[in-house]
């Protein structure tokens, strides 16, 4: 039990700070998400819905990313008939509330999709990589870079 004691400031401070949680049937999983870059360790409410979502996703995008061998890359799936797969080669947010996200569908059509945050429902998935590309393409390496930047827009 925590006996020190906190002024009112501190106490709405601390109820709107970002904090992850996360349970794993296996107990030697660790969620990769305990570490918050700078960028992410302000109150929520200095940032709109679009942009804390955008920069949470691409902790989870980066963290899926960590688990896959070096034949597979992230993709999403999609909700609502026929739309199936994304492969991420993008993603972006427009402030207040819209989510994007860019790259290529099973058939290698250029592909974004434009989500309310309201309406975000991401499924990440493992798809092999693109035939004759000797690499994987990590995006949430790429993405979480502009977190770690204190405080700046991504």
């Amino acid at each position: 039990m925590d006996n020190e004691i906190k002024t009112t400031a501190e106490l709405k401070e601390d109820d709107t700070l970002p904090c992850v949680y996360e349970v794993h049937t296996d107990a030697g999983v660790k969620a990769g998400l305990q570490d918050l870059p700078e960028g992410m360790k302000a109150p929520v409410d200095t940032k709109s819905p679009a942009r804390w979502a955008y920069e949470r996703l691409i902790l989870y995008i980066q963290n899926f990313e960590k688990h896959l061998d070096s034949e597979h890359e992230v993709a999403i799936g999609l909700t609502g008939g026929e739309i199936g797969v994304l492969r991420i080669e993008g993603m972006g947010y427009f402030d207040p509330d819209i989510v994007t996200f860019y790259g290529s569908d099973a058939s290698g059509a250029r592909t974004q999709l434009i989500q309310h945050v309201t309406q975000l429902n991401v499924m990440l998935r493992a798809l092999p990589k693109r035939q004759g590309q000797s690499e994987p393409s990590r995006i949430g390496f790429r993405l979480a870079a502009d977190l770690q930047k204190d405080g700046e827009n991504p």
